[in-house]
């Protein structure tokens, strides 16, 4: 059986955190600001980690 490949799309948006859970960053942060206030989009640079409902199916991607 030959190694399992890394999805090298999902390598470039998600990263594991040292707990094991996977990390990710927030959508809607990269165009048409100037309707979105400074709050929500100081809120949008944050990271944030993975929903439950879809860690198993990231987590197949990243071996």
């Amino acid at each position: 059986m030959p190694k399992m490949k890394t999805h090298r799309g999902a390598a470039k948006r998600f990263r594991r955190t040292g707990g094991g859970k996977i990390k990710r960053f927030r959508a809607y942060g990269s165009h048409l600001l100037s309707k979105k206030t400074a709050r929500r989009k100081r809120r949008l640079r944050r990271s944030t980690t993975v929903s439950a409902s879809d860690y198993k199916r990231i987590d197949q991607l990243l071996p």
